[in-house]
């Protein structure tokens, strides 16, 4: 009789699918909350300033009253254009995608954030071709390293967004960047591992602490067929760089190449 037992093989390959089912969860569910928050922000602003108007007469003060609600609602509009970035991003196909586009987008969702804690955000964003991307995927680790770019300077500081394009290499160069705390040189080898934190746990903002948000990313740049590296000075701040190729139309002549899955490195991926 076939022995329908699962190999070990393959009880490790569905663990690793349901991790990495279970680390797109944690990120939805932690986009969500970050969304949730800020449009609680939005209408408590809106409901303060219509209650102003309502009980002032005075032509001033109303006008003051609509003018912060007609802000408020302005910011609305752009949170909800961020989210519906990210659905339409949603399928899981590589596509031409526009990095400064993205991170403009995951910035809106934690401005707030970012002011709450005197974090300043420089941008320098040079042209650059679309690259090759699933954009919800690329988006959460945006979000997952300008988190934790945040979270290292809990006093204030600068955080800079860099996009450079490579022509030599046909990619796409995003570095951010803090002026924060820093990572000890002996756990740089280590952080990309799964389940490897060089935090305690998470911070008063609920964020932080499992140890799957750097190897997710990870995961998430190898299936991209791109490159993440880090830089960091303790006590004067760390740099992730991340590249990416460059969109590229197919052609008839190219030979097709299956795309490796989410959390399988591009270099492990076979080709029949």
């Amino acid at each position: 009789m076939p022995n329908d037992e699962p190999t070990p093989e393959q009880q490790l390959a569905s663990l690793q699918q349901q991790l990495v089912q279970a680390q797109r969860l944690a990120a939805l569910g932690e986009l969500v909350g970050t969304t949730t928050h800020e449009f609680n922000n939005v209408l408590m602003t809106i409901l303060n300033y219509a209650k102003i108007g309502l009980r002032n007469k005075d032509e001033a003060t109303r006008d003051k009253a609509f003018d912060r609600i007609m802000t408020a609602a302005q910011r609305a509009e752009k949170i909800t254009n961020s989210v519906l970035g990210l659905a339409r991003n949603r399928k899981e196909e590589f596509a031409p995608t526009n990095l400064a586009t993205l991170l403009q987008e995951s910035l809106i969702l934690l401005e707030r954030e970012m002011q709450k804690y005197r974090v300043a955000v420089h941008c320098e964003f040079a042209e650059a071709p679309p690259i090759r991307a699933i954009g919800n995927q690329i988006q959460q680790v945006l979000l997952n390293l300008m988190t934790n770019a945040r979270q290292a300077m809990p006093s204030g500081g600068q955080l800079l967004l860099k996009i450079s394009h490579d022509p030599s290499t046909n990619s796409v160069d995003l570095t951010i960047r803090d002026s924060g705390s820093g990572i000890p040189r002996e756990q740089l080898p280590k952080i990309f591992d799964r389940f490897y934190s060089t935090k305690e746990g998470p911070d008063e903002s609920g964020k932080g602490g499992t140890g799957v948000g750097l190897s997710a990313c990870k995961d998430i740049v190898d299936a991209h067929q791109g490159r993440i590296r880090v830089e960091s000075t303790v006590g004067k701040g760390t740099a992730f760089t991340i590249r990416l190729p460059v969109f590229e139309q197919p052609t008839t002549s190219q030979v097709s190449i299956p795309i490796p899955k989410l959390g399988v490195p591009a270099e492990h991926a076979q080709v029949k």
